[in-house]
């Protein structure tokens, strides 16, 4: 029997403490969309900047490569359980960098999966590199799979097109990386924007939807989620990164706060994508009732 870390009192978000992998084996339930931040491997002993000081990339031990054929093995291992885990229409996003999104495509293809789209987000405010001997890195990549090649995915074309000022929305998007009002609840290494998640979750899930992120973090998709009228469970082994989740769920749980940060995303999508007057909670109404089994 599983037991929930937490379970919000709405019962839309809960959160599991423990692997991924074992946690998704050991229960029944299929979800409309998944959002994964997986280890990049990154965690060798390099440098970056942060706010202009020389900082280390090493994020943890989660992050720490183990060699390219154990990586390979864990994202393809991973990506099996999700794709057990997914409705037949369901879809699921990928983020990564050059270091792991190229091991991402090749297992998401031998598992099947449609490819749909290689999301370039081109941050606004990226690091400068060190060494000055190459480009700076100012990009991360989302791949966007459905499960089964054959079956239709839900995609909301007219909501990206009027996002984008009227015309069609590329693969390419320009958006902010993480803001300081985004931290209040304290910090993760690799937190990604609410504006992120929430165009992510806008275009290819309806309201009610149940939405999987099985390395969780600081539940920036749990977040986004709730604030657009879908629902969450993430899965994180550290702890600390879970109880910052909880304080953010619990922080929208207040109507002013929640009203704040909707009000505050409404504003990036409009820097973001010219003079688009749609309300970002404005959506097709779901009747979904199904309820996680535990």
């Amino acid at each position: 029997m599983i037991t929930p870390f937490y379970k919000s009192p709405d019962r839309n978000f809960t959160l599991l403490k423990g692997d991924c992998i074992e946690l998704l084996n050991s229960f029944e339930f299929k979800f409309d969309m998944i959002f994964a931040d997986p280890p990049y491997h990154l965690s060798n002993d390099g440098i970056s900047v942060q706010s202009g000081q020389m900082v280390s990339v090493n994020k943890g031990i989660w992050d720490k490569s183990q060699g390219i054929d154990a990586d390979y093995n864990f994202d393809k291992e991973w990506l099996s359980v999700c794709r057990n885990k997914l409705k037949d229409d369901g879809t699921i996003w990928v983020s990564g960098t050059y270091h792991n999104i190229f091991s991402i495509a090749r297992c998401l293809t031998e598992l099947n999966f449609k490819i749909l789209n290689c999301i370039t987000w081109v941050k606004t405010n990226p690091p400068p590199n060190l060494s000055c001997r190459y480009f700076t890195h100012s990009a991360e990549y989302i791949l966007w799979a459905r499960k089964d090649a054959k079956t239709p995915h839900y995609y909301n074309y007219e909501l990206m097109k009027e996002l984008n000022g009227g015309t069609q929305m590329r693969d390419v998007w320009n958006l902010p990386a993480i803001a300081k009002w985004e931290k209040s609840c304290g910090k993760h290494p690799t937190q990604k924007p609410l504006c992120v998640l929430s165009r992510i979750i806008l275009a290819s899930t309806i309201k009610g939807a149940w939405i999987l992120d099985p390395f969780t973090g600081s539940s920036t998709t749990g977040i986004a989620a709730n604030l657009l009228g879908r629902r969450f469970l993430g899965i994180d082994q550290e702890e600390r990164f879970l109880h910052i989740s909880k304080a953010r769920k619990e922080e929208i749980i207040d109507a002013a706060k929640q009203n704040e940060y909707i009000e505050k995303l409404q504003k990036q999508s409009r820097i973001c994508s010219g003079e688009s007057r749609y309300d970002i909670v404005s959506d097709v109404e779901s009747l979904y009732t199904v309820e996680l089994p535990f």
